[in-house]
């Protein structure tokens, strides 16, 4: 199969990129043209992509298990171990430099496609939830760190920025690489190391007056893409405008891109603020990995589009359930009542009901087992569980 068979489209766009940014012309460029060289030329471009992209998605699976309620970095609760750290860190570094030198590798070897563009920026667009994630453990959700909703919307400043790129290159066929990428990729490497060394009781302390180390790390994020990300975007957009280099002309096909992902958005929040059990208080990192999946998709099919000179479709199907799930209480129940439990009251939604009764299922058994010892008591208080939640399905 050729890959304009694959896609079901003929015709692939020249790929051109301009990246800007003086960390990665003067730093990283002249590093990953010095670390390309050590691969042979057999290697695959895709496969340094994958494997650059696998070692975020260990380090979100090594945090969670390390702190998956985003908890451990709070006092009085056990931290991460600072080895753990290191890991992270260094893994996230090495990720970054795959992701920096798979283009080289392909042209070096001649072996770029547009299948190896859907697949770098692809897997790009759906790192932005592991390694925000990731990142957010240093931090947490005591009273030192952030909420998980104000890291929800830290979340999508990051994807908003991440898609900004694309839309531009939709409509002026030229992809501008966002400055905040390399900065915040050489940052969290650093934070990770750091606070390896100094453990995360180093960020409780206020680092100007009573401004703490979390509210740079928010006001970093926010204006990064408030005073770099957008004002850049809208600049290479009016250039575009003035030069009529634009590939579309009506407001509607300009703005299409950003219907699904805006949608996305709204939804999500809706469900956040709609949902019986404040599913993400009690799953965030759920939440967030869903969110940032839904996203990848979309983000996806607009690569394709701007790969191929098609038309971006205004909705995508992925919208649906999450749509469905925001109507579904509604529908049978009409809005819930604040601070109303669903167990208590039956009109939890059930899907988020079982989830909620049986992480209160492992919780009872857990504190039985710890109570009672011994191999039959253990075994009875399985079978209890178990029954009960037979009952409950």
């Amino acid at each position: 199969l050729t890959e304009s068979s694959i896609f079901g489209i003929s015709g692939f766009s020249q790929y051109s990129a301009v990246d800007s940014n003086p960390l990665s012309l003067y730093v990283m460029h002249p590093f990953w043209n010095t670390i390309v060289k050590i691969f042979p030329t057999w290697l695959a471009p895709n496969l340094i992509t994958f494997s650059g992209f696998l070692l975020l998605v260990f380090n979100f699976f090594l945090m969670a298990y390390f702190d998956p309620d985003f908890y451990a970095s709070a006092p009085d609760h056990q931290h991460v171990p600072n080895g753990v750290w290191v890991v992270v860190g260094l893994l996230n570094f090495i990720a970054y430099t795959l992701d920096g030198v798979d283009g080289k590798q392909a042209r070096r070897t001649n072996s770029s496609t547009p299948l190896g563009e859907l697949f770098d920026h692809g897997l790009d667009s759906w790192a932005c939830v592991y390694f925000v994630v990731t990142v957010y453990s240093t931090f947490g959700r005591g009273s030192t760190g952030v909420s998980v909703f104000v890291l929800y919307l830290l979340l999508w400043v990051v994807l908003f920025s991440f898609i900004l790129s694309h839309w531009e290159k939709y409509n002026t066929g030229i992809l501008f690489l966002p400055w905040g990428y390399d900065i915040s990729q050489v940052t969290i490497s650093i934070v990770y190391i750091v606070t390896a060394i100094v453990g995360v009781e180093a960020w409780y302390a206020p680092f100007l007056f009573n401004f703490l180390y979390r509210d740079l790390f928010t006001a970093m994020i926010i204006a990064c893409a408030l005073t770099v990300t957008l004002p850049m975007s809208l600049y290479n957009f009016y250039k575009a405008y003035k030069n009529n280099t634009l590939k579309h002309h009506s407001v509607y096909e300009i703005m299409l891109p950003l219907a699904s992902p805006v949608l996305l958005f709204l939804l999500c929040t809706t469900w956040i603020f709609v949902s019986p059990t404040d599913i993400l208080e009690v799953h965030p990192r759920l939440f967030y990995f869903m969110v940032g999946t839904a996203f990848a998709n979309i983000s996806c099919q607009l690569i394709v589009c701007q790969m191929s000179s098609t038309r971006c479709q205004p909705l995508n199907w992925m919208l649906l359930p999450i749509a469905g799930r925001n109507a579904s209480p509604l529908l049978v129940n009409g809005f819930p009542h604040p601070g109303t439990h669903p167990l208590r009251s039956g009109r939890g939604e059930p899907a988020e009901q079982a989830l909620q009764y049986t992480a209160l299922l492992a919780e009872e058994a857990h504190a039985r087992l710890t109570r009672s010892g011994g191999r039959e008591n253990r075994l009875a208080v399985c079978r209890s569980t178990v029954n009960n939640c037979c009952k409950y399905l």
